[in-house]
């Protein structure tokens, strides 16, 4: 019985002993990343890093912290945030963020978000490096400038490491959006669109030219050189849109591929267009005209199938040049 007695006090001892190793290299590493950012130029300010959850995980909570970019111009500063991971591995993350609302600036741009029960699940892979294997993102209830932009029942994203590691499954979806009054002031969107969006969601494959890990933070994101989207779908009231394709990108962002669209009352987003002011009612009188002929040969007016090339810096519609084609990258 004493024997036992001294195998559960050695393995205690010893696990108390790891348990507070591990804390103290987690706290090292939060504290040294800050003081890169700091030398790198960014503004940070936080509380002190309380620590807790002895024996089975680590929990750092860090009291109102505020990050600047001075390169992209982005400010972000909340409540609290938690750092916690089981103590038998800190490689697997809970970031959870104080419910309430976060700051956001991008230069002279400023937004509050307001969530309730934001969190990320990260897995890293051990290593010096911290790739990312998995994250899952989930926020329930938020809304940007108090639900006058935009506010949402829920938000979730995945993002999945495959075999190849710069190659990530990504998925997201968004239930329950609400096109706010600001955001419907913008869109000149009519009364009788529905207040929510049916459907919002996102499956695609990514392959970056990087693996995500803490240079990603700390130097530079990661950059998109191929995507295959397998599907894309949004509906607001009869209007509806799908996407599938796939796009290569350049050293510059520069997109070549093709993109193929399936829109429902497609005539109801030209309008929405041009009242928002994207198109003008030149552009809306012409493109209503070239795509009401492809709908006719399609035999359905309502809908619309078109696909869109990406070639030489340009969108193209067929041979016809729509317009530049948007650069792909990260900041």
């Amino acid at each position: 019985m004493k024997g036992l007695l001294r195998v559960v006090m050695g393995g205690a001892v010893l696990w108390s002993a790891y348990w507070g190793a591990t804390a103290w290299g987690i706290n090292s590493a939060l504290e040294h990343w800050f003081t890169e950012q700091e030398q790198r130029g960014w503004q940070v300010a936080r509380g002190d890093t309380t620590l807790s959850g002895y024996p089975l995980r680590h929990i750092s909570h860090i009291p109102l912290p505020a990050l600047a970019d001075p390169e992209t111009g982005i400010i972000w500063s909340a409540d609290w945030l938690e750092f916690d991971s089981p103590a038998i591995w800190p490689g697997h993350q809970t970031l959870r963020i104080a419910p309430g609302e976060q700051r956001l600036s991008y230069y002279d741009q400023s937004l509050s978000l307001e969530t309730h029960g934001m969190s990320a699940n990260l897995h890293l892979a051990p290593g010096l490096s911290l790739e990312l294997e998995r994250l899952a993102l989930t926020a329930q209830n938020w809304s940007l400038n108090g639900g006058d932009t935009l506010s949402a029942d829920s938000l979730t994203l995945s993002m999945v490491q495959t075999d190849t590691p710069e190659h990530y499954q990504i998925t997201g979806n968004i239930a329950g959006l609400r096109p706010g009054v600001q955001l419907r002031r913008v869109l000149n969107a009519q009364a009788a669109l529905p207040a929510l969006l049916d459907t919002l969601q996102v499956d695609m494959a990514v392959e970056f030219d990087t693996p995500w890990d803490r240079r990603a933070v700390e130097q530079s994101r990661p950059q998109p050189r191929r995507i295959d989207l397998t599907s894309a779908e949004a509906q607001w009231g009869a209007m509806r849109l799908k996407a599938r394709g796939a796009l290569t990108i350049d050293q510059d962002g520069v997109p070549t591929g093709e993109i193929a669209f399936q829109a429902q009352a497609w005539q109801e987003f030209l309008n929405l267009a041009q009242r928002s002011g994207a198109i003008t009612p030149q552009a809306h009188d012409g493109a209503t005209r070239l795509l009401g002929f492809m709908a006719r040969s399609s035999g359905n007016q309502q809908d619309l199938d078109i696909t869109l090339g990406f070639r030489d810096g340009y969108v193209t519609l067929g041979p016809v040049p729509l317009g530049p084609a948007p650069r792909i990258f990260l900041r």
